[in-house]
């Protein structure tokens, strides 16, 4: 089966469109809502899935995520639930891109090798960890392309021209571009040094450049769109469930707004 986020990539270059990606810490606040979500977001525009699976050190988080994968390690979350969750998504025929976010240590200790097996087994397409760059964990990697799991590195604003270009290299899925300096959360202003970054990234590579970290508001959105060629939203997602006391209507009503924004883009 050809790999659903490199399908997607595809085909949204051939056309020109704009991509959504929106991160859920699995099991915040619960497993079940987890899915609900996933499938209320499917339907409201989102291209793509990040699960986050929680962590007790998510170095690259910020106080939001990091109280979500707090609260879901409280509930005793397991690799299995991942797995477990997503296969039930593609029995019921969601056929979103679904990335598996998390950190080396949970991986090393179910097993590097077997790991992306597990993960394409799901039905899972991607795999982002942030604290292990391309040349750590070679047999992580290798073991992720005989899988057909795609890897989703990431790109700073201090990262290095040459850097970046190995980090192209080695990426089969979009390149990540962190937007800010410092871990995620939500902040009112979109950095002003982000057209020029992304210029100086389009001239390394062409590949697709989705930009997260500090995104929003359904005005950030808009404008990052028009450089990028797609927007990822999590701390502000994850702060709507938080708020919502339960409830899943005020979640997805905001990221249908996130969505519809994106598709207006090009237009304003």
């Amino acid at each position: 089966m050809t790999n659903r986020l490199i399908r997607k990539l595809k085909e949204a270059r051939s056309s020109g469109r704009k991509l959504f990606c929106a991160f859920l810490t699995l099991g915040y606040p619960r497993v079940g809502v987890t899915e609900k979500l996933i499938e209320g977001f499917s339907l409201r525009g989102v291209d793509i899935i990040e699960l986050g699976f929680p962590f007790s050190d998510p170095l690259a988080d910020g106080p939001t995520i990091q109280f979500s994968s707090e609260k879901a390690l409280e509930r005793g979350v397991r690799m299995e639930d991942s797995f477990r969750l997503v296969r039930r998504l593609r029995k019921r025929g969601v056929e979103t891109p679904i990335i598996f976010f998390s950190y080396l240590n949970p991986i090393y200790h179910f097993g590097v090798e077997r790991f992306p097996r597990r993960l394409k087994e799901a039905g899972f397409d991607g795999l982002i960890i942030p604290d292990c760059p391309p040349e750590e964990d070679v047999p992580l990697w290798k073991a992720c392309k005989r899988a057909g799991i795609a890897p989703v590195f990431l790109v700073a604003p201090t990262t290095t021209p040459e850097r970046a270009r190995k980090i192209f290299t080695r990426s089969r899925g979009f390149l990540y571009y962190v937007s800010v300096r410092g871990v995620t959360g939500a902040r009112g202003m979109t950095p002003s040094d982000l057209r020029s970054n992304l210029k100086r990234l389009r001239r390394i590579d062409s590949r697709p450049i989705l930009v997260g970290f500090g995104v929003s508001t359904p005005r950030q959105v808009k404008q990052i769109s028009r450089e990028a060629d797609g927007v990822i939203v999590g701390s502000g997602i994850v702060d709507r469930i938080r708020r919502s006391g339960g409830k899943m209507a005020p979640v997805l009503s905001y990221v249908a707004s996130l969505t519809r924004a994106l598709r207006t883009s090009r237009n304003s």
